[in-house]
């Protein structure tokens, strides 16, 4: 498969070096298979692709899936349309927003109590809007697209997603949890790091590529 590559911002580089070294474990792989499938057939059969990344707020981990799954997919030159949303409006969380920055995003915001993003990741490209939505709302794909459940409580509380056309568990533990402590910005660039490695991976998992 021969897909024209984007050129990724220079601050990314040294990041994404760093994530292709990444062995992800057996065991999430098989959690990604159902993603790398869709996708692949997806691209195989000339369809639009489109990933929307789900999550009880939409504060942190979805919004960390949207952005890198993007990301990876400009790097590998697969055209996917990645989206994110959830069940409650809240905010964009601003420590998820300085975890990105020091992986090498450019970010820039407006003011007020959920604040619009602007994610740079490409040369040329558009950046990505991101602010805390509903799964509904009128940015997100309505049809034709594969929720990914990147919680529990979402995939738990959410049994019926209206327009999907698959529903794919991809659950990543909140780094909530370490808010406020020693290791807070740590444990956001763990799991920022994670799901940019597994994003990685299956992209380079659709391409054919090791």
């Amino acid at each position: 498969m021969k897909n024209t590559k984007t050129k990724l911002l220079p601050a990314l580089e040294a990041t994404i070096k760093n994530i292709q070294q990444v062995i992800v474990p057996e065991e999430r792989r098989q959690i990604l298979v159902p993603l790398i499938l869709y996708i692949r057939e997806r691209v195989n059969s000339s369809k639009e692709v489109n990933l929307h990344f789900i999550c009880t707020h939409n504060s942190r981990r979805s919004q960390f899936a949207q952005i890198w799954a993007q990301t990876a997919a400009a790097f590998f030159g697969i055209p996917l349309h990645c989206y994110s949303g959830g069940v409650e409006v809240t905010a964009f969380n601003p420590r998820a927003v300085d975890s990105l920055k020091r992986m090498g995003f450019n970010i820039s915001a407006e003011k007020g109590s959920n604040p619009e993003y602007q994610v740079h990741f490409a040369i040329g490209h558009q950046p990505l809007r991101m602010y805390s939505k509903l799964v509904d709302d009128p940015v997100n794909r309505a049809f034709s697209f594969a929720a990914v459940m990147t919680c529990a409580h979402a995939d738990e509380h959410c049994p019926f997603i209206p327009g999907a056309d698959i529903r794919i568990p991809l659950r990543y533990d909140d780094p909530k949890a370490f808010d406020d402590t020693p290791i807070e910005a740590e444990s956001y660039d763990k799991r920022s790091l994670q799901i940019a490695a597994e994003m990685f991976y299956v992209c380079a998992q659709v391409n054919g590529e090791s």
